[in-house]
C-alpha cells in the first residue's frame, strides 16, 4: 500500500514527498477515518484508506503547481473534511512555504475537525466556522473550489465577495465539460485547463481572470 501511494505522488510533476509529508497525510488519513466513526466527514463509500488517498489526497496534491506560492493566503471554499485545504496545507508545510490556508467551513463539527487536523499536524491554516457567502471585501491569492457549490454559483461569490484575489481553482468532474460551456455564456473567463490525474473523465480548471456578461445573481443553492 505504501508504495502505490508513493508510486502515484511521481505523477505530481516531480513534487518531491518527503517521509515527513507522507506521514502527515498518513496521521491525517487515520484521523478521518476514526472521526467518520462517530459523524460523517466523508461518504463512506470512499471511507478505506486506499480511496481516500487515491479519490481524495491525490486529487487535491494534484492543484499544487496552481497556487500562488508568491501570495500570503490561500483560500479553500467549504472545506468540508479537508480537501483540497488541508492537502495544500502539508505540501507546504514540506515546502517549508509558510503561507496561511484559510478554510471556510460553516458546519461546526467539521470545522472542530479541521482544527483538529491543524493543531496536531502543526499546519499553517485558520479555520472559519462562518457562511462565506455572508462576508464581503475578502483578499486572497488562489481561490480553490472542490465538490463545493455549483460553477456558476462560484463564478458569482468570488465576483461579488472578493476584493481581491489571484486565481481560481475547480474540480471539474463527469459533467464538467457542460457545466464549463454553459457557464460561459454568462461569464467572460481566462483560463488553463489540465486534465485529472485521478480520473480520465475529470478535469481542472485555472482561472486568471473573470467578467460578468449580464447582471444575473445566481442561488447558493
Amino acid at each position: 500500500m505504501d508504495q502505490e501511494i508513493l508510486k502515484s505522488y511521481s505523477r505530481l510533476n516531480g513534487l518531491n514527498v518527503s517521509r515527513e509529508t507522507f506521514l502527515d497525510f498518513e496521521n491525517y488519513i487515520s484521523m478521518i477515518i476514526e472521526k467518520n466513526k462517530k459523524i460523517n466527514i466523508i461518504s463512506q463509500n470512499t471511507s478505506s484508506k486506499k480511496t481516500i488517498f487515491e479519490r481524495h489526497i491525490i486529487d487535491s496534491a494534484q492543484i499544487i503547481d496552481f497556487v500562488d506560492f508568491n501570495s500570503n493566503t490561500t483560500t479553500d471554499l467549504g472545506s468540508g473534511a479537508g480537501f483540497p485545504g488541508i492537502v495544500v496545507a502539508i505540501i507546504l508545510k514540506n515546502m517549508k512555504n509558510n503561507m496561511d490556508v484559510h478554510l471556510y467551513e460553516k458546519s461546526y463539527h467539521k470545522s472542530r475537525f479541521l482544527k483538529e487536523v491543524s493543531e496536531k499536524l502543526n499546519l499553517n491554516t485558520k479555520v472559519f466556522q462562518k457562511n462565506i457567502f455572508e462576508i464581503k471585501n475578502l483578499e486572497t491569492g488562489t481561490v480553490m473550489s472542490r465538490a463545493f457549490k455549483p460553477m456558476p454559483v462560484v463564478l458569482d461569490l468570488v465576483y461579488e465577495n472578493f476584493s481581491k484575489y489571484k486565481n481560481l481553482i475547480f474540480f471539474m468532474g463527469k459533467s464538467g465539460k457542460k457545466i464549463f460551456e454553459k457557464s460561459k455564456d454568462d461569464w467572460s473567463l481566462e483560463y488553463i485547463e489540465k486534465k485529472s490525474l485521478t480520473n480520465e473523465d475529470s478535469f481542472l480548471l485555472n482561472i486568471k481572470k473573470i467578467s460578468k456578461k449580464n447582471k444575473k445573481r445566481y442561488k447558493k443553492n
